[in-house]
């Protein structure tokens, strides 16, 4: 159903945004997928996606681990125990609460997220370069809209965020 008050043809740029989004998030998993190449035999994708939240979250209780990823704290912690097996991550007790348990990832697990995140960018890097530098502005532009509607947070500096 279209919004009161929208202009004509609006719903029709609502679809091609999406539909160009949806490229877009097609290549980005491809790059994504690539980038895991030399780690793909140790880290699953999805296991990436949380050894990228430990390392920008730092050590991290397992109930709220879960809700950041969107999982159940059941998969959580089978997706935790093959991280720890793998030497990528470790418990450790909470000094504020003897009782909780924190999560935190292992040096091998940090550089895991470092060399991932060094293809990823190199990757996307080279598909930027091939824009004019109109394009890249209108993109930066178009991006940062789109992040802010979907609530993720701005990457200050490249060593900020290890997506980058």
């Amino acid at each position: 159903m279209a919004e009161r008050g929208a202009p004509t043809g609006a719903m029709d740029d609502v679809e091609a945004v999406t539909r160009a989004v949806l490229t877009a998030s097609r290549l980005l998993v491809a790059v994504s997928a690539r980038s895991l190449g030399e780690v793909e035999e140790r880290v699953t994708l999805p296991q990436l996606r949380m050894l990228v939240v430990l390392s920008t979250r730092g050590a991290t209780k397992l109930v709220a681990l879960a809700e950041l990823l969107q999982v159940a704290p059941s998969t959580a912690m089978r997706m935790v125990d093959r991280l720890i097996a793998a030497g990528l991550a470790h418990r450790q007790a909470n000094p504020g609460n003897r009782r909780e348990t924190l999560l935190q990832l292992t040096d091998e697990g940090r550089r895991t997220v470092a060399e991932v995140t060094a293809r990823r960018r190199a990757e996307i890097s080279t598909i930027v370069e091939r824009l004019a530098p109109a394009q890249r502005a209108s993109l930066i532009e178009a991006l940062t809209a789109f992040n802010e509607a979907g609530g993720e947070p701005p990457v200050d500096a490249p060593e900020s965020h290890p997506l980058g």
